[in-house]
C-alpha cells in the first residue's frame, strides 16, 4: 500500500506493454505555457481531457526527470477539430515534426525517439507555426522505453515551485525584540510572482515581491489570533490585529485565504543585485497580552529607514520567536523559472540591555509540495557570509528537508538610526497640518513655536527661565493629539530629569517657561519619537501634547 501511495504521489502513471517496457503518461495540465523564453504567460484554455491551443506564440513546456538512461520513445495524444496541424517537439536540441490529423477523437501519435545518455531533468518543448483555423486539442504525452523506467514528474494541477525556507534556531534564553536580516536577489532570478521573505516570525512576515511587469512591493503582514483561515469577516474583534501606524504611501488593509490578519505594502521598484535591509521589532505588554510588531525597510538610495507599518497583535505578549526566511512562487503559471536569494547578516536584539546577537545557523525546510516530492528542484547552502535559497528551474536538488547550515560570524551588528526617516518631509507636512487643524478648531492654542514645536504658556512663573543644561523637577501629563488619550503622567510626586536626556521637543520648548510656570507643548513626531515604537501607548509618527509644570531646576 505504501509503495502504491508513493507512486501516486510522484504522479507517474505507469502501464506495461508487450515488451514489458514502462509506459508513462504525462498529463497535459503539467505543461507550462510560455511565449518563447519570456516571462509572459499565454496559457491555453482547458477542457476535461485536453488543452485547447490556438495561439502560435505560445509554447508548451513539459518537464520530466529520468533516473535511467537509454531510449525514450515519445507519443502525443492530440486532436485537430478542422484542419491538420503541424507541430514541432524539441528535446535536448533534437527537433521532431508532428502531424496532427483531423479526428473527432483524441489520437495517440508517435513522435520519435531520443537517447538519454545521462540522468536528470529533461525539457520537452512543443510549438507550432500555424494553428488556425480551429483550435488544437493537446492531451497527454506518452513516454516509453528503457529511459521511462522510474521517470518522475509533477502531475499535480498546481504548477508552483516548492516554497523553501531557512529557519533560524533561537535559544530559549534570548528574548528578542528586534530581528534584522538582509536580502540580495541576483540578476535574472527575480521573475514574476516571486516573494523573497526576510524577517518572518510566529505572527507575521516581511519581504519583497514581484507582482507584475510594472509593479514590485515591500510587504509586511501580521496574523490575527484564532483559527480562521479564509474570511476575516468571521474573526472576532478581540482576535484581530489593529493597525497603529503606517509609512507614507503605504497601503494597509486586510488579508485572508492563508490565515487572516493585517496587511501592508509599499509599491517600490526594488532591483535585482541590490542588497536590502529589513528590521522587525516587538514591543510586548504582558498585562494586556498584546505585542506591537513594527516593520522597517532601509531605502538604499536615501540611506534612510522607512516605516512600513505597526500592528498590535492580541492574545500574544511574546517576543519574536520562530524566526525564518523563505522564497515563494505565489502564482504557478511560471513555476518553471528559477528564483534565488541570498540572506545575510542576521541578528536579533535582546530585550534585556538591547544587545545584538548574531544568528549563524539555519535549518532548511520546504512546503507540502516539496515534502510530498511533487517538486524536488530546490536547494540551499552557504556562500561566503550568506545563506542562500533557490527554488524552481528544474535543476538538480541541492538540499534535503532539515539540512543544517552555518555561516561564519564575521559581520557587524546593525546600527539603527531611527532619526534618519525616509518619510521625514512627508510626515512633517502631515504633522503641521494636524496641528493647524487642531488650532483652527480650538482644540489647542499656541503662544509661539520654535523649529515646528508649538508651545502655549498656561501660567507665568516667577523664577528663572529653564536652561537646556538644567536638571528639571516637573509635574507633567502626556497625551496624543489625535484622540487626547493619556500615555504618561506624574501622580503625587514630581519627576526629575536631565533635560538633555529628554526628547528634542522638550529641549526646544521648556526654556520658554520660568520656574513656577506651566506650559503646554505640542511636539511633531520628528521632535518626539519619530518612527520608533516607543511605548504601547505611543504609535510611531505621533504628535504629542505635554502639559508641564516646572517645579524647580538645578544648574549643571
Amino acid at each position: 500500500m505504501r509503495r502504491f501511495l508513493f507512486l501516486l504521489l510522484m504522479m507517474v502513471v505507469a502501464i506495461t506493454d508487450g515488451n514489458t517496457q514502462s509506459k508513462v503518461v504525462v498529463p497535459f495540465h503539467t505543461a507550462y505555457a510560455t511565449a518563447g523564453n519570456t516571462h509572459k504567460v499565454n496559457r491555453p484554455s482547458a477542457r476535461k481531457d485536453a488543452l485547447l491551443w490556438s495561439d502560435t506564440a505560445t509554447q508548451l513546456r513539459f518537464f520530466i526527470h529520468n533516473s535511467t538512461t537509454g531510449d525514450l520513445h515519445i507519443a502525443l495524444n492530440a486532436l485537430s477539430l478542422k484542419t491538420a496541424k503541424q507541430l514541432t517537439l524539441e528535446v535536448r536540441g533534437k527537433r521532431m515534426s508532428i502531424t496532427v490529423p483531423v479526428n473527432a477523437l483524441t489520437k495517440e501519435i508517435k513522435v520519435g525517439t531520443i537517447q538519454l545518455t545521462d540522468t536528470g531533468f529533461v525539457e520537452l518543448v512543443l510549438s507550432s507555426k500555424k494553428l488556425l483555423p480551429g483550435a488544437l486539442g493537446i492531451g497527454n504525452l506518452v513516454l516509453s522505453g528503457p529511459a521511462a523506467a522510474g521517470l518522475r514528474f509533477n502531475a499535480k494541477e498546481r504548477l508552483n515551485a516548492a516554497s523553501v525556507h531557512l529557519r533560524y534556531p533561537l535559544a530559549d534564553s534570548i528574548k528578542a525584540i528586534g530581528f534584522y536580516n538582509e536580502i540580495t536577489v541576483p540578476q535574472g532570478h527575480d521573475p514574476l510572482y516571486s516573494y523573497y521573505m526576510a524577517t518572518g516570525f510566529s505572527r507575521g512576515y516581511f519581504g519583497i515581491q514581484v507582482n507584475s511587469e510594472k509593479e514590485r512591493r515591500v510587504i509586511f503582514s501580521v496574523w490575527d489570533a484564532g483559527n480562521e483561515a479564509i474570511d476575516r469577516g468571521k474573526v472576532a474583534d478581540s482576535n484581530k490585529v489593529k493597525l497603529l501606524a503606517k509609512g507614507d504611501a503605504v497601503v494597509a488593509n486586510d488579508f485572508g485565504n492563508e490565515g487572516t490578519g493585517g496587511h501592508s505594502h509599499w509599491v517600490y521598484n526594488w532591483k535585482a543585485g541590490e542588497t536590502y535591509r529589513f528590521l522587525v521589532t516587538a514591543l510586548t505588554d504582558s498585562a494586556t497580552q498584546t505585542t506591537i510588531y513594527t516593520g522597517y525597510f532601509f531605502v538604499p538610495e536615501l540611506q534612510r529607514w522607512k516605516l512600513i507599518a505597526a500592528f498590535r497583535a492580541p492574545k500574544d505578549g511574546n517576543t519574536l520567536n520562530k524566526l525564518y526566511s523563505f522564497n515563494e512562487n505565489f502564482v504557478g503559471e511560471n513555476g518553471h523559472l528559477q528564483r534565488k536569494a541570498f540572506f545575510g547578516n542576521q541578528w536579533v536584539q535582546q530585550q534585556r540591555g538591547g544587545r545584538w546577537v548574531p544568528l549563524t545557523e539555519a535549518i532548511f525546510t520546504t512546503d507540502a509540495t516539496g515534502r510530498a516530492g511533487d517538486r524536488f528542484d530546490y536547494g540551499a547552502g552557504v556562500t561566503g557570509e550568506q545563506f542562500y535559497l533557490w527554488n524552481g528551474g528544474f535543476k538538480e536538488q541541492e538540499a534535503k528537508q532539515n539540512d543544517q547550515f552555518k555561516r561564519p560570524n564575521t559581520t557587524k551588528a546593525p546600527v539603527i538610526d531611527y532619526t534618519k526617516d525616509a518619510d521625514s518631509i512627508a510626515q512633517a507636512r502631515k504633522d503641521i497640518q494636524e496641528i493647524a487643524d487642531a488650532v483652527k478648531t480650538g482644540k489647542i492654542d499656541t503662544t509661539g513655536s520654535i523649529e515646528s514645536v508649538y508651545y502655549h504658556i498656561l501660567q507665568q512663573g516667577n523664577g528663572e527661565y529653564v536652561s537646556v543644561t538644567d536638571t528639571v523637577t516637573v509635574h507633567y501629563k502626556g497625551t496624543l493629539l489625535t484622540d487626547g488619550s493619556i500615555f504618561d503622567q506624574t501622580k503625587d510626586k514630581p519627576a526629575v530629569f536631565s533635560l538633555r536626556r529628554l526628547i528634542r521637543g522638550w529641549q526646544l520648548a521648556l526654556p520658554k517657561c520660568r520656574v513656577g510656570g506651566k506650559v503646554r507643548v505640542i511636539i511633531p513626531s520628528a521632535q518626539a519619537y519619530g518612527i520608533r515604537t516607543r511605548s504601547k501607548d505611543i504609535p510611531p509618527n505621533s504628535v504629542l501634547v505635554f502639559d508641564i509644570e516646572v517645579v524647580a531646576t538645578k544648574k549643571m
